[in-house]
């Protein structure tokens, strides 16, 4: 079966985890394709994928909504944090408004952009866009089209800002000169679901598989490993497992 995923699932090392578990599990052998989520997204709408694994809500609403995705599910969720140089030129570090750092950054710079349509690249959108900042004036704003690693290394070359999910920083931060400089705002979840690829829409999805695939992201003892990644090597976990949690309750 083919799952289509974001680059965090994969740079972070989880997929590496759960895809052996749940072929052991199932049997069932899965293809992963990490792209953006915006990417994951329309290969669901073309019915290229069976699953989807992907963390952008109201781009993934449009997708049930025309009936592409069905059966979604709340698997976890971890945080987006702003990382860039130790020196912090724009002074974000201490800041408790949101709002207040995004335009510190825009006004300073540079900031490396992912421009790829993932969800981390909607989140940054809607973070200029709530901060009322418009994005032609981000100073030294760049665009790389590329995954989160490749962005986040691009940044550190640039001695830049980078919106960046927890997971991929954490994994990466040992070859990286960039500190956490603003985290823990609420509109900073960063919310993961499990789709079918809808089968009555797409005849050629692997209906079984996909369904077992996302059983299997919220059963018990996935939950467990999803909890527990990353303890042992950053000493916290990487994401928070949610099974049977609402939205409402995420971040309290």
């Amino acid at each position: 079966m083919i799952l289509a995923t974001t680059t965090s699932t994969q740079d972070s090392g989880l997929l590496d985890v759960l895809v052996p578990a749940f072929k052991e599990a199932t049997g069932v052998e899965v293809k992963v394709i990490a792209v953006g989520t915006g990417a994951a997204l329309e290969m669901a709408g073309k019915g290229d994928a069976d699953a989807v694994l992907t963390h952008a809500p109201a781009s993934e609403k449009k997708y049930v909504d025309s009936g592409d995705l069905v059966e979604g599910k709340l698997v976890m969720h971890n945080d987006f944090i702003i990382v860039g140089p130790p020196s912090d030129p724009a002074r974000i570090k201490g800041l408790k408004d949101l709002n207040a750092a995004m335009k510190a950054v825009a006004g300073t710079g540079p900031f490396i952009s992912r421009g790829d349509d993932s969800g981390t690249h909607k989140k940054e959108l809607e973070l200029w866009k709530a901060a009322g900042v418009d994005l032609a004036t981000v100073k030294s704003r760049e665009e790389t089209g590329q995954g989160m690693g490749a962005t986040l290394n691009i940044a550190n070359e640039r001695n830049g800002y980078a919106l960046t999910d927890r997971a991929t920083y954490l994994s990466l931060k040992k070859n990286l000169n960039l500190e956490i400089l603003f985290e823990g705002a609420k509109p900073l979840l960063n919310i993961y679901h499990v789709f079918l690829v809808s089968p009555t829409k797409h005849t050629g999805v692997k209906e079984p598989q996909g369904r077992a695939f996302v059983e299997f992201m919220v059963a018990a003892r996935t939950q467990e490993l999803i909890g527990a990644f990353g303890k042992d090597k950053f000493g916290e976990p990487l994401f928070v497992p949610d099974a049977g949690k609402s939205e409402d309750q995420l971040g309290q």
